[in-house]
């Protein structure tokens, strides 16, 4: 091919290449580079074309040889750097823009791409700065604005983070992940009538834009209506089936359902665990054959070392855990940390928050610090990490405490519970965990510091009952609703008293006031009061509570606790699977069994029973709280003693088998 026609057809190809037609311009592209393998344009223009075919290996290697042709290209660095991002080699990717960035400073699209790479390698805040000088650079720049708003989202809360989203949308509305990234931050922040405007926004750009699928997914989740959730979630993982996102949360809102048995959630639980296991088996983690008094090093991981529940359970171990024998470090996976984080760290040899990091990173860094046993205390609950352990973090993984039921991965190896909550025989096949039940309570709890003291039951003064529940308006299952009218029913005048979180919304107190009012409880009955101000306004409100009702088939845990704290009996039904066995175990710790019904009759003919004799009940609430703080589910010391002797016992079985 001659110059002059070498040319004319990169002009060609050129031509292609601007009014989009990238099939016939990296055709023309390849020609010329075979007839003038050294033309830096040939090269750079057919790596550029590759890029936006996603042909991200044939791009890195173009533009590869094409800077070998021109180093100093700027542009051409910027690109590979790019290219090497797509590719999935961030480190590769942060060289290259860095060198384009040394020539060429000023070059917004090349700060944003740093941005992306910087995020990818775990450094938010080097992250937060290069998408900051893309928007300055380039004020125009959509997308970097909303980079910059996920960024500080993760990092400062989405508050701050609207208004990045909402100048993102304002400069360039068609950018669907924008308008999903805005609608979750305007329903993290209370505005859900917005937040699902915004997001369905992003689908009326992309219908099949799964990230605001899930958005509307965790919506409807959120305001407890639990079937959406799941058919939303359903929709999500049509699109994109290896969601992890959506694969946790709906299992997790599986188990909220009344409809369903111990064997469905198991194969659903499964499921997920296939998923994530299947293709090559991970290189297996060295075990050490530990001498008696050699210390285990113990790492725990959760989004909720902070003042969420799992803490209330945990710390009594972690400050009695003999040091001697077990060295604890703490994976914190949350970007809040507060006081209740600083003394869980008191107890922790290593430290680290893995807030918004890629799981590449965590992984880089957990098995850098080689724990022996790696405990889960999330499960399937939001911001977990579960597939990371499918690839075999440490010698041995420990499901525990943060959630009801197998996670589905044969990976993780014992799941911590007792025989109450999970019966031998009747739990172990639907676990892919070996169940150990180390203690006669899975569960040890630390009453809040600064609980009030127990007032006498209100029903002295008012000649009325009262009855109420504190838990997740999630669990409120048309089972619980009927067990609940049974109650009402069989206590005339009584009247029930509902607490948490969006139980205060107008939407949500409809939906409640229709379904009491068809099993002929009048609204009038029904009381209400949204989330408090702090824990001991929370608890305080117990106060104005007679007798506790627990919710099936998803008992609570920290509500139970609490109600008992305050002195309140709580009624439960005891079910067949491990979400619906929780409150036996606890009520059987505190010595309280007779609370525990077998059947729904039974759970209405208790709870009346306890209001017959208004001043037996307040002997009874009067005496409650010493009875728990001598039970066996306060005895920390005993408890953490049962925990460590167990995690022995199963390092010690490892390395045998």
């Amino acid at each position: 091919m001659s110059p002059a026609r070498i040319q004319g057809t990169l002009q060609t190809a050129l031509a292609h290449h601007q009014a989009g037609r990238l099939d016939q311009a990296a055709a023309l592209y390849d020609q010329v580079r075979k007839a003038a393998p050294r033309l830096f344009d040939a090269s750079h223009l057919a790596g550029t074309v590759a890029y936006q075919q996603h042909r991200y290996n044939d791009a890195v290697s173009l533009l590869s040889h094409a800077l070998s042709l021109d180093p100093r290209s700027a542009p051409c660095a910027m690109r590979l750097g790019l290219a090497c991002f797509s590719q999935g080699n961030p480190r590769e990717a942060e060289k290259h823009l860095r060198a384009s960035l040394a020539r060429q400073p000023s070059v917004a699209e090349a700060w944003n791409g740093l941005g992306l790479v910087l995020r990818a390698l775990g450094r938010p805040a080097d992250a937060i700065e290069a998408f900051r000088r893309a928007t300055t650079l380039q004020p125009g720049l959509a997308a970097a604005h909303d980079q910059l708003g996920a960024l500080i989202a993760d990092s400062q809360g989405f508050a701050h983070a609207i208004p990045h989203f909402q100048k993102a949308v304002a400069l360039d509305p068609k950018l669907t992940a924008a308008w999903c990234n805005l609608g979750l931050a305007q329903i993290q922040t209370g505005d859900a009538k917005t937040g699902m405007d915004s997001l369905d926004r992003a689908l009326s750009l992309d219908p099949r834009f799964a990230p605001a699928l899930l958005g509307k997914g965790l919506a409807c989740q959120r305001s407890h209506r639990i079937t959406e959730a799941i058919h939303f979630y359903d929709q999500t993982l049509a699109v994109d089936p290896r969601n992890q996102e959506a694969l946790s949360a709906r299992l997790f809102c599986l188990n909220y359902l009344d409809n369903i048995d111990a064997r469905q959630l198991f194969e659903q639980h499964r499921a997920f665990g296939r998923i994530w296991e299947t293709g090559t088996p991970p290189a297996p983690m060295p075990l050490v054959a530990r001498a008696s008094e050699s210390p285990l090093r113990v790492a725990f991981l959760s989004p909720d070392l902070r003042a969420h529940s799992v803490s209330y359970f945990l710390e009594p171990l972690l400050r009695h855990l003999d040091p001697s024998r077990f060295e604890i470090v703490l994976y914190h996976d949350h970007a809040v940390t507060d006081t209740v984080s600083t003394r869980l760290r008191q107890w922790a040899k290593i430290w680290r928050n893995f807030a918004s990091q890629p799981h590449g990173w965590v992984i880089e860094k957990i098995r850098e610090d080689r724990p022996d046993i790696l405990i889960d205390l999330a499960g399937h609950t939001g911001f977990n990490r579960l597939p990371l352990f499918a690839q075999r973090l440490a010698p041995v993984q420990v499901s525990y405490l943060g959630y009801p039921n197998t996670t589905g991965l044969t990976s993780m190896d014992f799941r911590f519970t007792d025989e109450i909550a999970d019966p031998a025989g009747t739990s172990d096949d639907t676990h892919t965990e070996k169940l150990i039940r180390f203690s006669p309570c899975a569960w040890t709890y630390q009453p809040p510091a600064g609980a009030p003291d127990v007032a006498p039951p209100p029903c002295l003064r008012t000649q009325a009952i009262t009855f109420g529940s504190f838990n997740n308006a999630s669990k409120f299952s048309p089972r619980t609703l009927r067990l609940w009218s049974a109650v009402l029913t069989r206590v005339p005048q009584s009247r029930l008293f509902l607490k948490g979180h969006g139980v205060d919304e107008a939407s949500f107190q409809d939906r409640l006031f229709s379904w009491m009012e068809s099993q002929g409880i009048s609204r009038d009955r029904l009381e209400f009061a949204g989330r408090t101000a702090g824990l001991e306004a929370h608890l305080s409100l117990y106060n104005q509570v007679d007798v506790a009702l627990d919710t099936s088939p998803y008992h609570g845990t920290t509500t139970t606790c609490e109600a008992l704290w305050m002195g309140r009996p709580v009624i439960t039904l005891a079910g067949e699977r491990h979400a619906s066995r929780v409150g036996v175990s606890l009520l059987t710790a505190v010595g309280c069994p007779d609370w525990i019904a077998s059947s729904d009759e039974a759970y209405a003919e208790k709870a009346r029973q306890l209001t017959l004799d208004p001043q037996s009940l307040a002997h009874r609430i009067g005496t409650l709280r010493q009875q728990v703080a001598s039970s066996l589910l306060l005895d920390h010391a005993s408890q953490a003693q049962r925990f460590g002797e167990a995690l022995r016992r199963c390092y010690a079985a490892a390395t045998q088998s």
